[in-house]
């Protein structure tokens, strides 16, 4: 990739977040606390529901890819930037940070088109549930799981196909924590803009063909909802999608935030505040939303606790 743009730039120097050392050591402590929980819970869910065939329906089938994602979106942000709050030299190199940015896309794209087969999933449960264990087969799941990653994997070709492009020629400090479309566009000495206006139509074909799925599918929901006649039963239906849509609405409030806006509003600040919430934070809340809000997940911790317990006494 080096070669085919003619770059003059061996490597880039990631800014951070902060200069002080004392606020990076913080930051270092911070955000390697948040990464092992994310390890921990996102490994731990998918863990649970392969161990639990109580489990093994649509919704958790879905949270499985969802807990993958968020793992390994994860991992390709958080172990650098660790590494660079400890770090005199806050080097990535050129192929580096070009991978980071690919796989960066790839599993936030995929992310966008699992929650609205997340969606969608929630929506069949609620408005249609005598019919939930035909339509939800197997074969679609998969296929909508498949169709997730597909949507990703073309968006993040299509994306470093336009950054290949670009010429870099002298500056090479990106202000920003890890390798983001804008702060490196920012760089480049080349015309950006076709490339911007082409990872903008990229960016909101993402997020409005899920946002349009997910919205249709919760105001089906919500009429479903209004309908029933019991409190108990309005809650109970309520509360089977509630965790959906609070993962949901924290997840794409940063990402429209911080894409859906023409560069000249670019602020760094406000947009690094913002890329913490979604490349760091958001990884480890899923699996606590997803748990604490859920009986049928701290049913399956239980079950699987006295399960063990069962099993040690019968070793003793």
């Amino acid at each position: 990739m080096g070669s085919s743009n003619s770059t003059s730039v061996p490597d880039f120097i990631l800014l951070g977040l902060v200069d002080s050392a004392e606020a990076q050591l913080v930051l270092f402590l911070l955000f390697l606390l948040i990464y092992l929980v994310t390890v921990l819970g996102n490994a731990g869910m998918i863990l649970l529901i392969r161990l639990d065939p109580q489990l093994h329906t649509p919704m958790y089938f879905f949270l499985t890819h969802l807990s993958f994602l968020d793992l390994s979106y994860s991992s390709v942000i958080t172990p650098k930037t660790l590494q660079d709050l400890v770090s005199p030299t806050k080097t990535i190199s050129f192929l580096g940070c070009f991978t980071q940015m690919y796989f960066f896309v790839l599993l936030g794209v995929t992310e966008c088109f699992l929650l609205s087969s997340m969606a969608y999933d929630r929506y069949v449960a609620i408005c249609s549930p005598l019919h939930y264990p035909v339509t939800m087969s197997k074969s679609l799941c998969g296929a909508l799981v498949s169709g997730s990653y597909l949507f990703g994997f073309m968006n993040s070709i299509a994306n470093a196909a336009c950054m290949q492009s670009l010429r870099f020629c002298k500056a090479n400090v990106i202000h920003h924590f890890f390798c983001d479309t804008n702060p490196v566009l920012a760089l480049s000495c080349s015309d950006t803009y076709e490339v911007e206006i082409t990872i903008f139509i990229l960016a909101g074909f993402t997020l409005i063909v899920s946002l349009v799925t997910i919205s249709g599918s919760y105001m089906s929901i919500l009429s479903t909802i209004l309908k029933i006649n019991s409190t108990a039963g309005k809650k109970k239906a309520f509360s089977t999608c509630a965790s959906h849509l609070l993962g949901v609405s924290i997840f794409y409030c940063t990402m429209i935030f911080t894409y859906l806006k023409p560069r000249q509003s670019y602020s760094v600040g406000e947009d690094q505040v913002a890329s913490v919430f979604y490349t760091i934070v958001i990884p480890m809340l899923n699996p606590l939303i997803y748990s604490l809000r859920n009986r049928e997940v701290k049913s399956a911790v239980t079950r699987i606790m006295q399960k063990n317990g069962d099993s040690r006494q019968l070793i003793e």
